[in-house]
C-alpha cells in the first residue's frame, strides 16, 4: 500500500509538470472557440484576460456581472461566460460550484438555438464538451482523493470515457484533452491495481503525443507508464522505459523539457534503488541539479519583472512629485508659521505632564525592572537546560556515528583480513586441515554479520549513503508488520548537512517508536517535504490518542525533550491529539545545507 501510494504521487507530480505550463490550452475559452471577435462582448474578453493572469477574484466578479443581464447576451457568449466561471471555480478547487456551472454550460450547449449559431460564429462546440467532461472527471477525482468514496471514482471514469467518445481525430486541441483524460484514467486504474487497464490507457496517451509530435509530453507519458511497471515490481521494464523517455528529450532545451527530465531522473533513482543499483544516487543528484537551475531561472524572471515595474513606477513617481512640489510651494509659508506655533504649545503641555508622571512612574519602573530580571533569570535557566540536553544528545549522535563508522570501516576490514589469512593457511595443508580452521572462520563470519547489524543499528547506513528520502522509506518498511502499516509520502527532498540529516532521522524515529509503543494504531503515515527553506514533516496515526499535558519523559527521548531539541534547531513543533481520535505531529525545521563537494 505504501509503495502504491508513492507511485501514484510520482505520476501525479509528473502530470503536473507536463501540464502546468499549458494552462491556457487547458482552460481556453475565447480564442479557441470563436474566430469572429464581434460575436462576444468586450466585458467577456476582459474577464477572460483577468482569468489568464490568475486574478480569479476580479475575473469571477466580472463574469457574474455579465450574467446579471443574461437575457441581453447571445447564447454563444452565455456559454462562454458560464464555462469561464466553471473554470475559475475549478482553478480555485471550489469543486461543487465548478460542477454547478459546468452543468449550466452543458444545458446551454444542448439548446437547438445555439447549434444554429455555432456554424455562423465558427464556435468549436466539441472542444468545449471535451474540456468540460475532462474537468468534470478531474473534480470527481479530487473528491475521491479527499473522501475516498467509490462513487466519485466511478463518476470520474465515466466523464473521462465521455471525453474519449468525442469525435475529432484531426483536431489537435481535442486530441490534447483526450490525452489528459487517458492519463488520468490510467492513474485511477493503477490505484485499483488494474495494471493491464492502466497500461492500456497509458499507451493511448503516448500514441496521441506521438501523432502530435510532442516529444516532451510523450516523455512524460512514458514516465507514467514506467511508474505502472514499478507498481507491478517489474523494475527492469520500468528502468528501460525511463531511459527511453530520457533519450527522447535529451537534446530538448526548453524549460518544460527540463522539468520533465528532472521528474524522470528523480523517479528513475528510486527504481534503481529498488534494483539495488547504487547509481541511483547519481540520478538523484542530477534531479536536484536541474531543480536548482529551474528555481534560479524562475528567481531571475521574478527579479526582471519587479525591476521593470519599479522603473515604471519610479518615473511615474517623479512626475507626480514635481506636480506636488508646485502645489505645496504656495502653501509652505502659511503652514510653517501654523505648525511652529502648534509645536510650541504641545511642547509646553508635554513637559508639564511629563514632570507629573515622572514621580508616579518611578516606583512602577522599579517593580517592573525586578520582574523583568526574574523573568530573564528563569529564561536563562530554561535555555541552559535546553543547551545541556542538546549537547548531550549531540554527543551521543556523534559518538554513535563514530562507533558505527569504526565498526564498519575498521573492525569489519580486520575481520575480513583475518578470514583471508585463515583461507591462505587452509591452502598450505595438502591433505586434511585442522578442524579448528573451519570453526574459526565460522566464528569470524558470524562476528562480521553481528558488527554490520550493530553498525546499522547505531546509524542507518541507508541514511548516510542516500539521505532522508530513502532512509525514511526504509524505516517504514522495517517497522511495518501485521499489526500496523506505516506509509510514507516523501516529496522532493535533497541531501543536507550530515549532522542535520541524522538529527531529523532520529527525531522521526523516536516519534515512530512512540506510535509503535503507545498508539495501538493500525495505520500511520510519515510525510516529508522541503518548503520555503524548511524541512517539514508530519507524523499521523489512527490510534487511541493521548492528553499531551499529562505526558512525561519515560523511555528514551520524551516529548518534552524532543520539543527542546526542535527548539534548539529553531524549528516549530505542534501536536494535535485527542483520546480515541489519533494523533498528528507537525514539525518544521530550518534547513542546514550539506557541505560543499567538488563533483567531477
Amino acid at each position: 500500500m505504501k509503495r502504491k501510494f508513492l507511485l501514484i504521487l510520482l505520476i501525479l507530480l509528473t502530470n503536473n509538470i507536463l501540464y502546468s505550463k499549458s494552462k491556457e490550452a487547458v482552460f481556453s475559452t475565447a480564442s479557441s472557440f470563436i474566430i469572429q471577435k464581434d460575436s462576444i462582448s468586450e466585458r467577456y474578453i476582459n474577464a477572460k484576460k483577468l482569468y489568464e493572469n490568475q486574478d480569479y477574484g476580479n475575473s469571477l466578479k466580472s463574469a457574474l456581472d455579465i450574467l446579471k443581464n443574461e437575457n441581453s447576451i447571445s447564447n454563444v457568449e452565455k456559454t462562454l461566460v458560464n464555462h469561464l466561471i466553471g473554470n475559475i471555480y475549478y482553478s480555485t478547487r471550489n469543486n461543487l460550484n465548478a460542477i454547478k456551472y459546468y452543468k449550466k454550460t452543458l444545458n446551454i450547449l444542448h439548446n437547438p438555438i445555439l447549434k444554429e449559431n455555432t456554424i455562423k460564429n465558427n464556435f468549436n462546440e466539441r472542444f468545449i464538451f471535451a474540456e468540460i467532461y475532462l474537468n468534470y472527471g478531474n473534480v470527481y477525482y479530487r473528491l475521491n482523493s479527499e473522501k475516498g468514496i467509490k462513487k466519485y471514482r466511478d463518476s470520474a471514469l465515466y466523464f473521462y470515457n465521455e471525453v474519449s467518445s468525442i469525435k475529432g481525430i484531426d483536431d489537435d486541441k481535442i486530441l490534447e484533452v483526450k490525452s489528459r483524460a487517458y492519463s488520468n484514467s490510467s492513474v485511477i486504474y493503477m490505484n485499483d491495481s488494474l495494471y493491464d487497464k492502466a497500461k492500456e490507457f497509458a499507451f493511448k496517451s503516448i500514441n496521441i503525443h506521438k501523432k502530435l509530435n510532442n516529444k516532451v509530453n510523450e516523455a512524460g507519458a512514458l514516465g507514467n507508464l514506467s511508474s505502472i511497471y514499478l507498481s507491478e515490481n517489474n523494475y527492469d521494464e520500468a528502468k528501460k522505459t525511463y531511459f527511453k523517455a530520457i533519450d527522447l528529450i535529451r537534446n530538448v532545451k526548453t524549460s518544460k523539457a527540463l522539468e520533465v527530465r528532472e521528474g524522470l531522473y528523480y523517479n528513475l533513482s528510486y527504481n534503481l534503488y529498488k534494483l539495488k543499483d547504487y547509481t541511483a544516487y547519481d540520478y538523484q543528484e542530477l534531479s536536484y541539479d536541474i531543480k536548482d537551475s529551474l528555481r534560479d531561472h524562475e528567481f531571475r524572471g521574478m527579479i526582471t519583472e519587479v525591476t521593470e515595474k519599479y522603473n515604471f513606477d519610479a518615473k511615474k513617481t517623479i512626475l507626480l512629485k514635481e506636480e506636488e512640489n508646485k502645489r505645496l510651494k504656495a502653501q509652505r509659508t502659511f503652514w510653517v508659521f501654523g505648525i511652529g506655533s502648534f509645536i510650541i504649545i504641545i511642547s509646553l503641555l508635554f513637559w508639564l505632564n511629563f514632570y507629573k508622571l515622572r514621580q508616579k512612574n518611578l516606583g512602577l519602573q522599579l517593580s517592573k525592572n525586578l520582574l523583568i530580571q526574574n523573568q530573564n533569570i528563569e529564561k536563562l535557566k530554561s535555555e541552559s537546560q535546553v543547551r545541556i540536553l542538546n549537547a548531550t544528545i549531540d554527543g551521543k549522535e556523534s559518538e554513535r556515528k563514530d562507533i558505527a563508522e569504526t565498526l564498519h570501516d575498521s573492525v569489519s576490514a580486520l575481520l575480513s583480513s583475518a578470514n583471508l589469512h585463515l583461507q591462505a593457511t587452509r591452502s598450505q595443508f595438502k591433505g586434511d586441515h585442522p578442524i579448528e580452521i573451519d570453526k574459526t572462520q565460522e566464528i569470524i563470519t558470524e562476528a562480521s554479520q553481528k558488527i554490520r547489524d550493530l553498525s546499522h543499528t547505531l546509524v542507518s547506513s541507508v541514511l548516510l549513503k542516500f539521505g532522508l528520502n530513502y532512509a525514511i522509506k526504509d524505516m517504514a518498511d522495517k517497522y511495518s508488520n501485521s499489526q500496523i502499516k506505516i506509509e510514507t509520502q516523501v516529496g522532493m527532498v535533497r541531501r543536507y548537512h550530515q549532522s542535520f540529516e541524522i538529527k531529523v532521522y532520529n527525531i522521526i524515529q523516536e516519534f515512530v517508536n512512540n506510535v509503535l509503543k503507545h498508539s495501538q494504531a493500525k495505520n500511520a503515515t510519515v510525510e516529508l517535504k522541503e518548503e520555503n527553506g524548511k524541512l517539514c514533516f508530519v507524523i499521523s496515526d489512527d490510534g487511541i490518542g493521548f492528553d499531551k499535558h499529562n505526558i512525561t519523559s519515560k523511555d528514551g527521548l520524551g516529548l518534552n525533550q524532543i520539543e527542546a531539541r526542535i527548539q534548539m534547531m529553531k524549528g516549530r513543533f505542534h501536536i494535535n491529539s485527542f483520546t480515541s481520535k489519533g494523533t498528528t505531529i507537525e514539525v518544521d525545521l530550518p534547513i542546514l545545507e550539506k557541505e560543499n563537494l567538488n563533483h567531477v
